[in-house]
């Protein structure tokens, strides 16, 4: 029992969410903890952490990669940890009760981010076929 000398402000008694717990990539042997529908493909650490603190929730980013995860990259890369409950043992917000309440409003978020609402349609504005490319030069002989 290490958490007993601990109360539910410390860092360490946070929840913990790893971006695969919310990836529509992975599949449950691989660690996704919501259902494939409500998920996300390939959430960051970084959009996660956006959705918490617009939503007002107490977050905490460590440079951890989850024990599944068989990709090393940076992009993988990433814990957040989020208070759910007051030193007295009151939840923070009733909206967010449990671990997994959490996790499906950020699944639910992710995808209403600015971040992710420009990278689909912002791509095909500057790309127009045969203007400005390079002319091939011949060979001389």
């Amino acid at each position: 029992m290490v958490y007993l000398d601990k109360t539910h402000a410390d860092k360490e008694r946070f929840i913990c969410i790893y971006p695969a717990y919310i990836n529509n990539k992975k599949t449950l042997s691989d660690g996704r903890r919501i259902p494939v529908e409500k998920a996300v493909e390939n959430p960051t650490f970084g959009e996660i952490r956006d959705v918490c603190t617009a939503a007002g929730l107490n977050v905490v980013v460590e440079n951890k990669l989850y024990p599944r995860e068989w990709n090393r990259d940076v992009q993988f890369r990433g814990r957040i940890r989020i208070q759910l409950k007051n030193e007295d043992g009151t939840l923070c917000f009733e909206q967010f009760p449990t671990r997994k309440a959490v996790m499906l409003y950020v699944a639910e978020m992710i995808p209403k981010l600015k971040t992710r609402t420009q990278k689909s349609g912002g791509g095909d504005q500057n790309t127009q076929p045969g203007e400005g490319g390079k002319k091939s030069k011949k060979k001389k002989k």
